[in-house]
């Protein structure tokens, strides 16, 4: 019997059929449609590259250098094991605008804790003498709690006056200035350390020969005893910005005048504030705190050589 043939080739002819031109045709197309893929891949990476420029130098140009503003101005938060010039390393000083200035004043007024701390210590000792470095809106209430005692702000912002002079019933507002920047808190430190005209039995104020002694401040300042001594001013934010050296130190030794008295110190998170309340104040002195507000007192040591017992000194 003869093969069949003729049942084989239909199996054949779709095997040759499938290797035929018209597939080998569809093959080459589909080739070339992958193909221009390829000269696309330079392209691509061209533009992306070329995006990636153009969005850093969009960043480089929104977030290149500017005045700083008192809201984004950094303060004097290194807290060092032991005073150093490198700790105190902040932007440059700045004017800064009206808006800025408000952002600042929101910043630094005190919390409603703080200010719960503060007005129950004025409450319970009203009427008192009370002296306040710095004028904040807050504290004007602060005077009307003491409405029947002195209240004397000093403060170094002209505006500030202008401001709030209206507002402060029988207290009284002195311009004081000062002549110590920040930055050079270090410096005087150690030349408090090292000069007994800074120490506690050094005299009168008036008279002192200490860098950090106030000596121009209004005779009312020095002719009472005070029951309270409130320090949240100068700024004291920026390097070259007048700084709190002074008025920490005139307030230790203003309040050791008299027989005991109570000093405030705000804005204790900065260094400038730390080291000095830790010197001047002493840490045994401290009676209540809250958040950045400290409360010291300090009793009649005006013929003490020494503001703290060596053992309690916590900057060396």
């Amino acid at each position: 019997m003869p093969p069949e043939v003729t049942y084989c080739r239909p199996l054949l002819t779709p095997l040759v059929h499938f290797s035929s031109p018209v597939n080998h045709k569809y093959y080459r197309e589909s080739k070339r449609m992958r193909f221009p893929g390829k000269k696309l891949i330079p392209l691509l990476v061209f533009i992306l590259t070329s995006l990636s420029i153009l969005r850093l130098l969009r960043l480089a140009i929104t977030t290149s250098p500017s005045p700083p503003s008192y809201s984004s101005l950094s303060t004097l938060q290194n807290v060092c094991s032991s005073p150093s010039p490198s700790c105190i390393t902040v932007p440059s000083y700045s004017s800064g605008t009206s808006k800025d200035l408000h952002k600042t004043s929101a910043a630094t007024a005190l919390t409603k804790k703080e200010f719960k701390l503060l007005s129950n210590l004025i409450t319970s000792k009203a009427p008192c003498n009370l002296l306040i470095f710095g004028l904040e809106p807050q504290y004007l209430k602060l005077s009307k709690i003491n409405a029947r005692g002195i209240t004397i702000f000093l403060e170094d912002d002209s505006n500030k006056i202008k401001a709030n002079k209206r507002k402060v019933n029988s207290s009284q507002i002195f311009k004081v200035e000062y002549q110590r920047p920040a930055k050079d808190a270090y410096k005087l430190l150690k030349h408090a350390r090292q000069n007994p005209a800074c120490a506690p039995n050094s005299g009168l104020l008036q008279a002192s020969k200490c860098k950090l002694a106030l000596r121009h401040l209004p005779d009312e300042v020095y002719k009472h005893k005070w029951d309270v001594v409130v320090v949240d001013g100068p700024r004291g934010d920026m390097p070259e910005a007048p700084g709190r050296m002074a008025a920490i130190y005139t307030a230790s030794m203003l309040a050791r005048a008299g027989n005991a008295a109570h000093v405030v110190v705000h804005d204790v998170d900065r260094t400038i504030e730390k080291w000095f309340s830790w010197e001047f104040l002493c840490e045994e002195n401290l009676v209540a705190s809250k958040g950045k507000l400290w409360n010291f007192r300090i009793t009649g040591q005006s013929n003490s050589t020494r503001f703290c017992p060596a053992k309690t000194i916590l900057i060396e």
